[in-house]
């Protein structure tokens, strides 16, 4: 008999890589999305896997339906990928981020405790719990120190999920994922913004505003990280895991990645608010900075250490940065030319 697995967030970028790939594992694939989404499924559309998957449209925070849920359906595993993820907007929601990123991980996690305590738990944490970087690079054991409402928010959950493994025995772990991109990252992303902004400069001839471009980030291929998800609940024992490349790199390095990619010649002039990408060819600006894109408390470096995730679930991120971008240059082509 498959196994029966449920993704919270399911039509999210990651939600569905993981869906795609436990489908392929044989798994029947269950998926959660908030009552109030405007999502259209498009990526799982998109991966051709939309008609293989049976939603489900519950919030996180009604736990009377999550309880009636996880007890119906005796989930073998469960990933919860739900969440208000852009950091950005977490300033200006931090009640509902709180409320959604934390209080819904109480609800999933009870109802296992209750009525489901066979169930394997998944809780995605990120590396914005690191916040404050207090070492260089980041495992396991590297003190937290969040520097927003979503990653204070995404520390609660994390903890909760050590505390109802510690205390209840349950099969719970988290991944702390560092910066994971694709194709099919949301438009509000830096990597996706400044990729799609590059490619339809092309056309438009539109400049791209940004905000610190001195950020450095472990970026990686969502749909590598997908399969540490998995190897963390195939483990004998739950534990946590930081899933990462290893490799940092500040977001002007991106940008010029994907500008020699596009074969767009180019320098970057000034320093500060006052800097800008000029084109060589004719002195127009391709991007410029913006204090509206800064954060009021600013992660400036966040590099990760999976020495962990290599030993003892055997995980390596697979595709290096030059190809995540080539995957992601080549699809935004592909959706402008249509």
């Amino acid at each position: 008999m498959s196994k029966k697995a449920l993704i919270t967030g399911i039509s999210g970028q990651d939600g569905s890589y993981l869906a795609q790939y436990l489908l392929k594992e044989g798994y029947k694939v269950f998926g959660l999305e908030r009552r109030s989404a405007s999502n259209d499924s498009f990526r799982l559309k998109y991966l051709d896997i939309y008609s293989d998957v049976e939603i489900f449209n519950i919030d996180l925070i009604e736990h009377a339906s999550i309880i009636k849920l996880i007890s119906l359906n005796q989930f073998d595993e469960i990933y919860n990928l739900a969440a208000q993820s852009f950091v950005g907007d977490s300033w200006d929601n931090a009640i509902s981020t709180s409320e959604i990123n934390s209080i819904g991980v109480v609800n999933i996690l009870d109802s296992i405790r209750q009525f489901s305590s066979h169930t394997k738990f998944y809780q995605a944490s990120t590396s914005e719990m690191f916040g404050m970087v207090q070492a260089t690079p980041q495992n396991e054991n590297t003190p937290f120190y969040p520097r927003s409402p979503y990653g204070v928010s995404k520390l609660y959950s994390h903890w909760i999920t050590i505390n109802y493994r510690e205390s209840f025995k349950l099969h719970s772990c988290s991944g702390i994922l560092f910066n994971h991109e694709s194709p099919l990252r949301g438009i509000q992303f830096v990597t996706k913004k400044i990729i799609n902004g590059l490619c339809n400069f092309l056309n438009n001839k539109q400049s791209i505003r940004l905000g610190n471009l001195d950020a450095k980030r472990d970026w990686g291929f969502a749909g590598d990280y997908v399969k540490a998800m998995h190897l963390m609940l195939k483990q004998k024992s739950p534990d946590d895991y930081v899933i990462g490349t290893g490799i940092e790199t500040s977001v002007r390095d991106f940008c010029s990645i994907a500008l020699n990619k596009l074969e767009l010649k180019h320098t970057w002039t000034g320093s500060g608010l006052n800097e800008k990408c000029i084109l060589e060819k004719d002195k127009s600006t391709i991007i410029e900075v913006s204090p509206q894109f800064f954060r009021p408390a600013e992660v400036n470096s966040l590099l990760a250490d999976t020495t962990k995730a290599k030993e003892i679930l055997g995980w390596e991120s697979e595709t290096s940065l030059d190809e995540l971008i080539d995957l992601m240059i080549n699809y935004e082509l592909k959706m402008t030319n249509n």
